[in-house]
């Protein structure tokens, strides 16, 4: 059986230079929900900023939303 993988799809709406755009991302805070916020690297420099949870998937590496030897990591979920 094949290992699912938690997946989030985070938008950066405070960045002007990315806003309306969604990047995938694993997180293994497995209890992240659509909505939350978390801290994710971004762009070529993994400068870490704060995005917004706009979906999140459950799903085996054949069927990720991105190639999983290319995916970066949530680094932390804000809990508010």
């Amino acid at each position: 059986m094949n290992k699912e993988f938690c997946f989030v799809a985070v938008e950066f709406e405070d960045d002007p230079n990315v806003r309306g755009y969604i990047y995938w991302y694993l997180c293994t805070d497995e209890t992240v929900k659509f909505g939350n916020k978390v801290i994710a690297p971004l762009g070529r420099h993994d400068r870490l900023q704060k995005g917004i949870v706009r979906h999140v998937k459950f799903a085996a590496e054949d069927c990720a939303p991105f190639p999983l030897h290319m995916i970066k990591s949530v680094k932390s979920v804000v809990k508010e």
